[in-house]
């Protein structure tokens, strides 16, 4: 039995949160793998351009903005890519959101609403688009986890608990539907400099700590994740499911350095 190509021609991709970072990156990477996709996010300009970078390299796009806290926004976007492509093979979870504070004094909706957009929203986005995907008995769920689903990181509690009960809930789904023909995964990036942490690594200790725990002695570039997403997006990945794939550079295979 020969392995299947990762090859994506064909196929119809939805990246929530795929207009910034990390999940344009991936939107960007399955595009180049022969996929229709989907970028979304919540500002229109976003989104705008997202659609414009995938027809840049010759797949099919769509305009919709969708809000992750919003179930009938998520619905919307669900009904016009199938009106548009008629499928969704392959949805990938990358809207998130963090803030650094001292946990004791973090406020509750602060903890509840990042809570809300990177755990119950990916809930949300499965519940929305596995139906289709399990009366069609095909599907590939991509979550992005975090390195906070393994080690702790200094000061930002609410986001790293909400990605670890996230790689709780790609476990679940993925038990749930691996028999139907929905395989669910999630990838765990290693310190990437996006505009969701610069402040955080632009010319700190923290940045510096970093740096000197992953062996590559460097972060990683956003479309260093593009060749995981399409191989969990593939056919080639049809046996793989309920795992968290870790793009690190090493870090958390890193004990004493020198």
């Amino acid at each position: 039995m020969s392995f299947k190509p990762l090859d994506l021609t064909g196929k119809v991709a939805v990246v929530i949160g795929g207009t910034s970072g990390i999940g344009r990156a991936i939107a960007h990477g399955l595009a180049d793998a022969g996929a229709d996709v989907v970028p979304t996010s919540r500002q229109a300009e976003h989104v705008e351009q997202g659609a414009l970078d995938i027809e840049s390299r010759g797949r099919r796009s769509l305009r919709v903005c969708c809000d992750v806290s919003d179930r009938g926004s998520l619905q919307a976007l669900l009904d016009r890519t199938l009106e548009a492509f008629g499928k969704v093979d392959i949805l990938v979870n990358s809207a998130g959101r963090t803030r650094r504070a001292p946990t004791l004094t973090f406020s509750e909706p602060e903890w509840n609403e990042i809570l809300d957009t990177n755990l119950t929203g990916v809930l949300r986005a499965c519940q929305i688009f596995a139906p289709h995907m399990l009366e069609r008995r095909y599907g590939r769920i991509i979550n992005i986890a975090s390195l906070g689903a393994f080690v702790a990181l200094y000061e930002v509690a609410a986001y790293s608990a909400s990605k670890a009960a996230l790689g709780s809930l790609t476990k679940s789904l993925a038990l749930e539907w691996a028999e139907h023909g929905v395989c669910v995964n999630a990838i765990t990036p290693g310190v990437f400099r996006t505009s969701l942490n610069e402040k955080l690594l632009d010319g700190t200790a923290r940045g510096q700590e970093f740096l000197i725990r992953t062996p590559m002695k460097r972060f990683g570039r956003v479309e260093e994740l593009a060749g995981a997403a399409v191989f969990l997006a593939s056919d080639a990945a049809s046996f793989v499911t309920g795992q968290i794939l870790v793009v690190d550079g090493g870090f958390l295979a890193s004990g004493v350095n020198q």
